[in-house]
């Protein structure tokens, strides 16, 4: 039991620190409330799902290419400094009362989390890295059924994360006033285009070398 909460522990670990996908979670919670936010979290969870998929079958080996890795960089710059720019600029143009009346589409908030995990290197670090190197010791130690049971865990962690900050962006929009939603869109804004630019450089020092 101990090992299975510790797992949940990782999951939650791996969701908590501020990364694009929270900046976008609260952007979109506050903006357009719990669903939105819960959408964003769980498109970045699928892309999870699908990098965890891929240490089971092995392709480790494949991303550790040079060539890959700089695409995903240069991926994950133009995605999020276009998503971030989009933020700022929008952020004069937007009002309580039309987000409260105007959401945007639940395809657009789950791909926006999806696309942005998906091409985050730092995810796929983690899971063909840190994760690939659990994965081989728990298999050795405990075997395929315990792999499995260990893997929902820390996907249960990553869920909870989930909500927590769905819930946390939408009881921040009920104090939302037009002066506030603008400085969320701008702070929001860029940091996405903050995060967007240490990927364009990690993908210039692969170059580079």
């Amino acid at each position: 039991m101990s090992v299975f909460l510790g797992y949940i522990i990782l999951g939650l670990s791996l969701a908590a620190p501020i990364g694009p996908v929270n900046a976008a979670q609260l952007d979109r919670g506050i903006k357009n409330g719990f669903f939105h936010a819960w959408l964003v979290g769980l498109g970045a969870t699928v892309a999870d799902a699908l990098y965890m998929l891929l240490v089971f079958v092995g392709i480790v080996q494949f991303i550790e290419i040079p060539i890959i890795q700089t695409f995903l960089w240069i991926f994950g710059f133009f995605v999020l400094v276009y998503t971030g720019i989009e933020s700022v600029s929008g952020a004069g143009r937007i009002s309580v009362d039309n987000t409260r009346n105007k959401s945007e589409s639940h395809i657009k908030s789950f791909f926006s989390g999806f696309f942005m995990s998906l091409f985050n290197p730092l995810t796929i670090l983690f899971w063909l890295g840190i994760f690939g190197s659990i994965l081989a010791k728990t298999v050795t130690t405990y075997g395929t059924g315990q792999v499995i049971l260990y893997s929902a865990a820390i996907f249960i962690g990553i869920t909870v994360w989930d909500l927590i900050m769905a819930t946390f962006a939408s009881t921040l929009r009920k104090y939302l006033t037009n002066r506030l939603l603008t400085i969320v869109s701008i702070v929001s804004g860029f940091s996405l285009i903050g995060f967007g630019v240490y990927f364009g450089i990690q993908a210039l020092l692969i170059l580079i070398s």
